[in-house]
């Protein structure tokens, strides 16, 4: 293989550890191998952010975590302050719980206030919308797309990987559908192997969550693929 197609994969990849056991030794862990493959980031709950952003000072590794996570339930006021805490504790990217219950009610104007007023609290960081599409009928995620878009989030994400199931191809394809490459999709939840990855970007997937990626860079190096 390639280092370069290596190096393309790895940069799609948020390499991700939010398990709520995990210890400040697996954060180490999980640094070094963002380090070792080059993945574009490593996504961790908020309490880690300091500590990841310390480990990877000297790397172009970003720190994402996770905002309103997993519910996205909690007041706007409370996503917005957690959201300015953690760009404070020195995260570059934010995965944001949308409000899955408000959406449900059809009530779209609350989902973008909300959306748009911590994108408007977190100037020059990166923000991805987790619209947790096993929750939603074809139609809510077209709307939560085009919500999402139009509050100024530069990424939607497909799932929390906590809700009873996680990325699909299908929902993918209407995101890209709706919003005509207007904004990035991040696909996570579920995403274990180097097909499944390959899979979802030619779906349309600009961005891969996963805790799985150091499996993924080896079946590379193994040329399954």
């Amino acid at each position: 293989m390639k280092r370069k197609e290596k190096l393309s994969i790895a940069k799609l990849i948020d390499h991700t550890l939010l398990r709520p056991d995990a210890t400040g030794t697996d954060i180490l862990k999980l640094c070094e191998e963002a380090e070792k493959y080059g993945f574009i980031a490593v996504c961790v709950n908020p309490f880690f952010v300091r500590t990841a952003k310390e480990l990877l000072l000297k790397s172009k590794i970003k720190v994402s975590t996770v905002i309103g996570f997993p519910l996205g339930l909690t007041f706007p006021e409370v996503k917005i302050y957690e959201a300015m805490q953690a760009v404070l504790s020195g995260a570059d990217e934010l995965d944001v719980v949308m409000n899955v219950g408000a959406a449900k009610s059809g009530n779209w104007k609350a989902v973008e206030k909300e959306s748009s007023d911590v994108i408007t609290a977190t100037p020059g960081t990166i923000r991805k919308i987790i619209i947790e599409t096993c929750y939603l009928t074809d139609d809510e995620k077209r709307n939560a797309a085009w919500t999402v878009m139009k509050a100024g989030a530069e990424f939607i994400k497909t799932s929390t990987g906590f809700g009873p199931a996680g990325a699909v191809v299908k929902d993918i394809e209407i995101i890209r559908s709706a919003t005509e490459g207007g904004i990035g999709i991040k696909a996570a939840g579920g995403i274990k192997t180097l097909n499944d990855v390959l899979t979802f970007v030619d779906a349309g997937a600009t961005r891969i969550g996963t805790s799985s990626g150091v499996e993924i860079m080896k079946e590379m190096e193994r040329g399954n693929y």
